[in-house]
């Protein structure tokens, strides 16, 4: 029992260390940073009682020290530091190299997961039928806006309309009008053609809201259609009416490279 109690806690901690591998890494990069730095200080009396013993051996021969007398004489001192800023450049690298893998791994995910949606919608419509599908759709609208009250969000009043607006991505509420938005849209896919891609923040700033990080982070590829927005009209807890915001084509991770 204690010897698979044991086994259990080592693979346990060794998921662990996988897991948060690159905090770690990190931890580690940064501690040796400052340690490269402690130990290079600590170095250098040693170094200047060695380069004083060496200057006055070449002034009693009645030569000048060096550049090349300098490193010969010193550089044992800062074997030491050198070792540990080189391990500690190797962590931070370690780092940097496990984190971009794990988001090239969830960027490959997120593009399966999204193609995978798109065929299964299709088939949905090909199956029941647009204006069942279109019923589904207007579901959903309404279960979003129901968990995620009006109540209680901030409204951003954007000055291009009086429409309750709900944005079906980052979940804010704002004012608006619906011609605004198609305007918006169609500004967006005309600079998409001519500019291959645009952010999600750049559709939030054509209607009034301010940008998000995940704004920079997502947005759409020609290669993958134009924007396309979806509306769904439905009534806030209090019966306010709203219009709800959402994409046919979803913005996508790295959507700058080509699909």
């Amino acid at each position: 029992m204690k010897k698979f109690e044991l086994s259990k806690a080592v693979k346990n901690a060794k998921t662990s260390m996988s897991k948060h591998s690159p905090e770690i890494l990190t931890g580690i990069g940064i501690a040796g940073m400052i340690g490269t730095t402690i130990v290079a200080v600590r170095a250098t009396p040693k170094a200047l009682k060695l380069l004083e013993a060496e200057k006055e051996l070449k002034n009693e021969n009645g030569e000048e020290l060096s550049k090349a007398d300098i490193v010969r004489t010193t550089w044992r001192c800062y074997i030491p530091a050198a070792v540990t800023g080189t391990v500690s450049i190797i962590c931070l690298i370690g780092a940097s190299s496990v984190n971009h893998k794990r988001n090239a791994a969830l960027v490959t995910a997120y593009t399966i997961s999204e193609t995978a949606f798109s065929e299964y919608r299709d088939k949905v419509i090909e199956s029941i039928g647009e204006k069942k599908e279109r019923e589904i759709r207007d579901e959903v609208a309404k279960d979003k806006i129901a968990k995620n009250p009006v109540k209680n969000c901030e409204v951003f009043v954007t000055e291009k309309g009086n429409t309750l607006c709900y944005d079906a991505i980052s979940g804010r509420y704002f004012r608006s009008d619906i011609d605004k938005i198609k305007k918006a849209e169609n500004e967006l896919n005309h600079r998409l053609i001519s500019e291959m891609y645009i952010a999600l923040n750049e559709f939030y700033y054509e209607v009034g809201l301010p940008g998000t990080k995940m704004g920079d982070e997502l947005g759409w590829n020609i290669d993958g259609g134009l924007i396309g927005l979806d509306f769904s009209s439905q009534l806030t807890e209090d019966g306010t009416p709203c219009l709800v915001i959402d994409y046919r084509i979803a913005p996508r991770y790295e959507y700058e490279k080509l699909m």
